[in-house]
């Protein structure tokens, strides 16, 4: 019997890697990665680190393959999305804030080169706003607003119910409106 692994869930795939299938876990980081990374990515706002936080998680996937519980009855995504957030959440607890240095650009590589300079510098405030939450409040915005979650997923995730995520949310959007509020960024939206 041969295994299509391409189309098999991520539950199944799973399976496989517990009995450790090489190419089953080929198959499950080449689907998440992105996914993963752009979560990591938003919430630290620094490449190297967004992509070591990935690459530790699948290790530690591989690793302990026994940590995802599928008796648990949670989606592989939702469990591995949890590893991620407490990782980013982990390493922003290390950091000490730094203050932004003079000419602080987050602009994004992607964007069109024919982007207003308004709106450049309203992304560039918005960034440099999150960058300034607290980490648990980064990641609540980034899973809710970025990734789109369900607030109870978003809550799985992050290990918290989902009236502790609804709290952080409000506290960040608070936050963040003041920060551009006070930086003269008027909303867009």
């Amino acid at each position: 019997m041969t295994v299509q692994y391409d189309t098999a869930s991520d539950e199944e795939l799973m399976a496989r890697i517990t009995a450790r299938d090489h190419a089953a876990f080929a198959v499950l980081v080449r689907r998440h990665t992105p996914r993963f990374y752009a979560v990591a990515y938003r919430s630290l706002f620094r490449k190297s680190e967004a992509e070591d936080i990935v690459q530790e998680a699948f290790v530690k996937l591989w690793n302990k393959p026994e940590l995802w519980r599928a008796d648990k009855q949670a989606k592989f995504t939702t469990w591995f999305y949890r590893v991620v957030v407490h990782a980013c959440i982990d390493y922003t607890r290390k950091l000490q804030p730094l203050p932004l240095p003079d000419g602080f650009d987050v602009a994004d590589e992607r964007d069109d080169v024919h982007t207003s300079i308004e709106s450049a510098e309203r992304s560039n405030a918005v960034k440099a706003a999150l960058l300034q939450l607290p980490g648990n409040q980064r990641m609540a915005v980034n899973l809710c607003m970025y990734e789109a979650m369900p607030q109870k997923d978003a809550a799985q995730a992050m290990g918290i119910s989902v009236k502790a995520l609804e709290s952080l949310l409000v506290r960040a959007k608070e936050q963040l409106k003041r920060m551009l509020q006070h930086e003269g960024v008027r909303h867009a939206g």
